[in-house]
């Protein structure tokens, strides 16, 4: 099968949704499929053809979401080199941008389209609107999306229960929603994969004791991440350390309010981490804690999963198929038992260690493979849709000859 992926994030962007496009697309390789790619020139305003014209990236402009750019523009030479690459599918992972001009290639050259639904943009509107005219704004998004995710496209993936609940419940889908749990090169995590002595390195670059418990947290960091939760409620013990991975918007303020809860022994931030780097940094840490509510999946809950690491997640239905209570994890519903979860572990590590062997078992049903073999299965039920639509429409040409 020959597949086109359009989106507006692909590395070197470094964020979910660059990591499992990124990831889907070797996994469908390795299955014997070619994947070509459309997505955004992230640092310049000009069109560039990568590796023998199977990758176009488009220029765009910011639009004030942390490196996202959209683009508008697509000449000729552009559309000419997608129509020769003769795709089976394409697969848009975007709404806005990039995924605009997967459905006008998609209607011109009458390929079917599977549309990935990845960002709840409710969660998102205050980067935008500054929250003025947020009632509206949500409003819109939400037409926008009934529309681009709805109208436009043949297949529709969410990567959980809670994005389908919101499309059949709040935005009153009548069509069919194909759930499909967002996959991961979870051997890439694995413990023996890394020398323990670069681990070592890495402890002491940012002094961490590996005697002591260790938290980590790895993402954006911004508002939505509620890392306001984790800050307010650490436990100032000397034994625990939370390792903070990741950059964003608000990484000013988070080490502002580290600073002035004298938080700076027990609170550690990494910074940016490049892609193929953040892996060894989950063997920093005995469990991986987040009390985000505006993940559609979290993907960085599997990965943690895939180390060995027992998690400590918010109790949001966007975790609940990877994390089943006193397992592999802790579910807390609020800071009251979070606060309670580490003083339990802060007095018996060993909790972790017996939790940490189910992790590593129950990320296995998110491997790449899987993944790619569940997303071709949508991938045939837009095919044949758009056969028996051309055969409809031919029969109906004909009667009206």
């Amino acid at each position: 099968m020959r597949i086109g992926i359009f989106s507006d994030s692909y590395p070197p962007y470094i964020n979910g949704v660059s990591t499992s496009i990124l990831m889907l697309k070797e996994a469908l390789e390795k299955l014997g499929h070619e994947v070509f790619v459309v997505t955004v020139n992230p640092n310049k305003l000009r069109y560039v053809f990568e590796d023998n014209k199977k990758i176009i990236r488009l220029p765009g402009i910011p639009t004030g979401i942390y490196d996202y750019r959209l683009t508008g523009i697509y000449p000729i030479r552009v559309i000419n080199t997608i129509r020769k690459w003769n795709l089976d599918v394409i697969h848009s992972q975007t709404e806005f941008g990039v995924g605009t001009f997967a459905r006008v290639i998609s209607s011109q050259l009458q390929i079917p389209i599977v549309h990935t639904y990845h960002t709840y943009y409710e969660d998102y509107i205050y980067y935008i609107t500054k929250g003025y005219f947020d009632k509206t704004s949500k409003k819109v998004v939400k037409e926008l999306v009934r529309f681009y995710c709805d109208k436009s496209i043949d297949e529709l993936i969410v990567p959980t229960e809670k994005i389908y609940d919101v499309f059949k419940n709040k935005y009153k889908f009548k069509r069919d929603i194909n759930i499909v749990p967002t996959g991961l090169e979870i051997e890439r995590f694995y413990k023996e994969k890394f020398d323990i002595k670069e681990v070592d390195k890495l402890r002491e670059k940012y002094k961490i004791n590996k005697d002591n418990l260790n938290l980590l947290f790895v993402g954006r960091i911004a508002k939505e991440k509620n890392l306001d939760l984790l800050l307010n409620n650490m436990v100032k013990n000397d034994r625990l350390k939370l390792i903070i991975v990741g950059d964003g918007p608000d990484i000013d303020f988070y080490k502002k309010m580290v600073k002035d809860k004298k938080l700076e022994n027990y609170v550690t931030f990494v910074g940016r981490v490049p892609y193929n780097e953040i892996p060894i940094h989950y063997q920093l840490a005995d469990a991986f804690v987040t009390a985000s509510k505006s993940e559609t999946q979290g993907l960085t809950v599997i990965e943690a999963l895939a180390s060995s690491l027992p998690v400590l997640v918010i109790d949001d239905d966007s975790f609940k198929d990877a994390v089943n209570n006193l397992e592999n994890g802790f579910v807390f519903k609020n800071a009251e038992e979070y606060r309670k979860i580490l003083n339990t572990i802060l007095k018996d590590k060993s909790i972790l260690k017996n939790m940490s062997i189910k992790a590593r078992e129950s990320s296995k049903k998110y491997s790449s493979e899987t993944f790619a073999k569940n997303v071709l299965k949508v991938y045939e039920k837009a095919i044949e849709k758009k056969n028996n639509e051309s055969i409809i429409t031919k029969l109906k040409d004909n009667f009206n000859n």
